[in-house]
């Protein structure tokens, strides 16, 4: 049996609705013809490992891992869509967050204070930050401390302990906490966007055929377009998919040269 996994916006509340998601995802790939597809999503830890699995099935991997640990060794599905900022979107980016009671209007008076990052193969919470910050930085570095929390919520609690000053966190991983985890953002506020890139992207293992490949896109646009899944979509701020060129994710890596050629390769 091959594997299937939705790790991405995973939250809590929302595991029903990843849950129901593929399953009707799954039921429509079976009426295609597709063999060993799994009933049920893993959720595994270790889901950077499952990525490059011979048996992955299916799958959401951030834009950064797809352009640099995975490059060349999966296949782009497709790129969901999503409602932000009251528009359905392709395309994200990360809100550059605070305490509601920090004085600092702007990213560039957080200069000698301490960041936290989720991760540092994370678009949304390293690299879309490190551009954001790179124009304001002097020899190479603007904060005094940067920490690693190892997830946005992390990152949001550090900054609500008072442990770190500033983050940025995935928009759409902050609107789903806005919807369904208010109080994991009481005391937050946005004072920033970074730059926009792809959303994170579906994939699939390397070998997968490319009838394959087709039949994953299909089921995928029939399940979101299912109206049974009208509620679970809603939930889960999707809207849709498109079939995108795998070369629209090379803005991520114009990001990170971006931020190179101002002279800012390291977020500190």
């Amino acid at each position: 049996m091959l594997k299937a996994s939705l790790p991405m916006y995973d939250l809590p509340p929302l595991r029903a609705a990843n849950d129901r998601l593929w399953r009707e995802i799954a039921t429509h790939l079976r009426s295609l013809g597709v063999r060993q597809v799994p009933q049920s999503l893993t959720r595994d830890p270790k889901t950077a490992r499952d990525w490059l699995a011979d048996d992955l099935l299916f799958s959401q991997t951030c834009g950064y891992p797809l352009t640099h640990a995975l490059k060349d060794k999966i296949r782009l599905v497709a790129t969901p869509r999503y409602w932000l900022k009251e528009d359905a979107r392709s395309d994200y980016c990360s809100y550059i967050l605070v305490r509601e009671n920090d004085a600092a209007q702007s990213l560039e008076a957080l200069r000698g204070r301490r960041a936290v990052i989720n991760s540092a193969d994370s678009q949304s919470g390293f690299s879309a930050f490190r551009h954001a910050v790179a124009p304001l930085a002097e020899n190479g570095i603007f904060f005094s401390k940067v920490y690693i929390s190892g997830a946005h919520l992390y990152s949001i609690q550090w900054l609500r302990e008072g442990a770190a000053d500033v983050c940025a966190v995935d928009a759409i991983t902050y609107e789903l906490a806005a919807k369904w985890q208010p109080q994991a953002l009481a005391g937050i506020r946005i004072i920033g966007d970074t730059a926009w890139a792809p959303c994170l992207p579906y994939i699939t293992r390397l070998h997968c055929t490319d009838d394959e490949v087709r039949h994953l896109q299909t089921a995928l646009q029939a399940a979101i377009q299912s109206p049974a899944l009208a509620t679970v979509c809603q939930a889960l701020l999707l809207c849709g998919v498109e079939i995108r060129p795998i070369s629209d994710y090379e803005r991520i890596d114009e990001i990170e040269d971006e931020a190179a050629a101002r002279g800012y390769p390291h977020l500190r």
